[in-house]
């Protein structure tokens, strides 16, 4: 295997964990068993990593907490540059992605 394939799935790996320790508060269950995250995509050379969040139910009521904690677990871990997390199956996808990319560029803004 070469090297960069190595780190991309300790990359990997180390998102699955940290999504594997982020519990929906509803179901008592972490979000990575759930499936509530698809499309995991990891670039361990520029850090990016990009994922599909789809909420439990169309009207999820904690899509708008569980979002911005996916993103955030993810974004803490060390390697990890950018994040970006599309939203699926929930009725208010749009307002969450929006909400997201602002809190992003927050982030920028202010140095973090």
């Amino acid at each position: 295997m070469s090297p960069e394939g190595n780190a991309e799935n300790t990359l990997e790996e180390a998102v699955k964990d940290a999504l594997n320790k982020l519990v929906d508060p509803g179901a008592g269950l972490d979000v990575w068993r759930m499936g509530l995250i698809r499309d995991l995509r990891v670039d361990a050379a520029s850090g990016g990593v990009a994922l599909t969040f789809h909420p439990s139910s169309p009207v999820c009521p904690v899509a708008f907490t569980l979002a911005p904690a996916i993103r955030d677990a993810v974004r803490g871990l060390p390697g990890v540059s950018s994040v970006s997390v599309k939203v699926r199956n929930y009725n208010r996808a749009a307002e969450l992605e929006a909400l997201l990319a602002d809190d992003e560029g927050d982030q920028s803004q202010s140095g973090d």
